[in-house]
C-alpha cells in the first residue's frame, strides 16, 4: 500500500494526463482507481466495475515484454483485461487513447452505472 502511494505522488506526465480523463467517472460514468494494488502487482489504473487495468508503458518499458504477458495473465485469471498504451501514446494521441478506452467499454458494456450527480447547490428547504 505504501508503495502504491509513493507511486501516485511520483506520477509520470502521461500518468497524471490520463487520471485527469479517468477520475470521477469521466469515462462513460465508470470509476477508476489510480495505482491499484492488485495480487503481486501495482496497475496503474484499474476500474473494478468494468475489471478493467489501465497500463502506461514508458521507454524503458520496451524490455519487459514477457514480464508484461506473465502479469497479464495472472490478471486475467482473476478476470481483469489489461489495456497497454504508450508514454507517447498518452502525449500525443490522447484522443485515440481515450477513444480506445470508451470503446473498450462500450463492447463490452452494455450500461453503465447510474451515479446522481449532486446539485451544484442544496435544494431550498421549506417554504
Amino acid at each position: 500500500m505504501e508503495f502504491a502511494k509513493k507511486l501516485r505522488k511520483q506520477g509520470i506526465l502521461s500518468e497524471v494526463i490520463l487520471w485527469h480523463h479517468l477520475k470521477g467517472g469521466k469515462r462513460l460514468g465508470y470509476d477508476f482507481h489510480r495505482q491499484k494494488p492488485i495480487y503481486d502487482y501495482i496497475v496503474d489504473f484499474f476500474s473494478p466495475d468494468l475489471m478493467l487495468a489501465i497500463e502506461i508503458d514508458g521507454v524503458s518499458h520496451g524490455y519487459k515484454n514477457d514480464q508484461d504477458e506473465e502479469r497479464d495473465g495472472r490478471l486475467g485469471q482473476l478476470g481483469i483485461k489489461v489495456l497497454r498504451f504508450t508514454d507517447s501514446s498518452v502525449k500525443n494521441n490522447l484522443d485515440g487513447v481515450l477513444d480506445e478506452i470508451d470503446c473498450w467499454i462500450k463492447d463490452n458494456f452494455q450500461t453503465h452505472p447510474v451515479r446522481p450527480r449532486r446539485p451544484a447547490t442544496p435544494p431550498r428547504r421549506g417554504i
